[in-house]
């Protein structure tokens, strides 16, 4: 979806409460999906280690709500990194190396949506950003976690963690935005502006088919 042309990208107050709000929420889900990471990885990694990527999409949805909603330079990161501190805080065993996964996925969805200029926020865009966010946790977890894998392994996880951020974070994320302006939540924000626009549309055809 393209975003209104010349929109300001200077942030409000609401922007940045958005953000923060948006962050503590999202972090306290991370910290409950660690909770049951734990339990499922363990099968996983007996069969196959790299699958445990599968479950990694989870921990991308900051950064993709975060930018979807605000549609600002900066907002992608800024969520997922506060909700990667709030989980930290909240304590779940990786430490501050939470915080670094935060930064450098909230940075690839930020990637993504600056070579759309930000003013595409449709479902294709989010299903992209969760899948690069995937990719360079990958890549950043194979420095700190997996320096002994093969690289066929590397590899592999990669791919399990690209897919999981597309479908997790990207469709997951793209439809739970979609969900929350049609209750008016977002009313202040893009995707609320959206479904106006696409209301004001539809009638505007109602009224011509009469």
């Amino acid at each position: 979806m393209l975003a209104r042309p010349g929109r300001a990208l200077r942030y409000r107050t609401v922007d940045l409460v958005t953000i923060a709000m948006l962050g503590v929420a999202v972090g306290v889900v991370f910290w409950g999906w660690t909770q049951l990471y734990h339990l499922l990885s363990t099968g996983l990694a007996v069969a196959f280690p790299p699958a445990t990527g599968l479950l990694g999409g989870a921990w991308l949805l900051g950064g993709v709500l975060g930018g979807l909603i605000v549609r600002k330079p900066g907002a992608a990161l800024l969520t997922e990194v506060v909700a990667a501190s709030v989980e930290a805080l909240l304590g779940t065993g990786w430490g501050f190396s939470a915080v670094v996964s935060g930064v450098v996925q909230g940075a690839a969805v930020e990637v993504v949506l600056a070579v759309f200029l930000y003013r595409r926020f449709g479902a294709g865009v989010a299903i992209l950003a969760g899948a690069v966010a995937g990719a360079s946790g990958a890549v950043y977890e194979w420095a700190v976690y997996y320096q002994d894998w093969a690289w066929g392994f590397r590899l592999a996880y990669l791919g399990c963690f690209a897919l999981s951020g597309a479908l997790l974070a990207g469709v997951g994320g793209h439809a739970l935005v979609r969900a929350l302006a049609r209750t008016g939540a977002l009313d202040a924000f893009g995707p609320g502006r959206d479904l106006a626009d696409r209301a004001d549309a539809d009638r505007a055809d109602a009224d011509r088919a009469r």
